[in-house]
């Protein structure tokens, strides 16, 4: 079996998740740059019994009202401590497949990342409802994109198949929660995880190149003139 590459997963839902983007864009863009990116959110009962069928499953704890206003405080400190403005969004009937849904058919047309800054602006800065088709509307008319295929993208099939494709991977990868890291066999969940993410991810990169320098340095030396001839030998 192939090595996976390292990946996180991200989800519009979570306001964690939205500091884990920010602290990766704006403090660790080199590990950004070499991760691949996969969204995470709880499909409607359409797409799990899908994913069930597909021999897949969903994690999901409800959350106790106590729980929701600890994060409510905690995340505000943390927003506050990075200079980042934050709007508590009302989301009165969340459904989460209308944006993360969205965000293939946005990577499809080569504008996944913007696609992401965008609606991570449009919830946690804005307050907007990314379950409303007519936010990711607007957000596709920033992009320069048309929004249909986009801002209705449940609808298509093939889409939903990518849809129950991306939640295998989450079941696959045992994520239980975002933000959610992971390099071979090693796992880190939780924003306070990111720096043991990135320090793992950067010590593989220096290992790397001190290999390839080593390499180099035990090459043997090539004549310095002369006529090799053709690449198969004699000529």
């Amino acid at each position: 079996m192939a090595k996976r590459p390292p990946r996180w997963y991200f989800s519009f839902r979570s306001p964690y998740s939205w500091l884990a983007y920010r602290d990766l864009i704006d403090t660790y863009p080199d590990v950004a740059a070499r991760i691949e990116w996969r969204p995470f959110w709880e499909p409607e009962p359409r797409l799990h019994d899908r994913l069930e069928a597909a021999g897949g499953g969903f994690p999901y704890v409800p959350m106790s009202r106590e729980k929701h206003h600890y994060i409510l405080q905690d995340v505000r400190r943390l927003a506050a401590e990075r200079g980042l403005t934050f709007s508590w969004p009302v989301d009165r009937e969340p459904r989460w497949e209308v944006a993360h849904l969205g965000y293939l058919v946005a990577a499809d047309r080569g504008l996944g990342r913007e696609y992401i800054a965008q609606v991570y602006r449009a919830r946690w800065e804005l307050g907007l409802d990314i379950s409303d088709p007519l936010t990711i509307t607007s957000i596709a008319s920033d992009l320069g994109t048309d929004p249909r295929g986009l801002a209705d993208a449940e609808r298509f099939p093939a889409i939903q198949e990518r849809g129950v494709a991306a939640l295998l991977d989450v079941s696959a990868d045992g994520v239980f929660g975002v933000p959610f890291f992971a390099r071979g066999f090693d796992k880190f969940w939780g924003l306070d995880r990111l720096p043991g993410f990135v320090a793992a991810m950067r010590a593989a990169a220096a290992d790397a190149k001190a290999s390839t320098v080593a390499e180099h340095a035990h090459a043997p030396a090539l004549a310095s003139a002369g006529d090799f001839g053709h690449a198969g030998g004699c000529g």
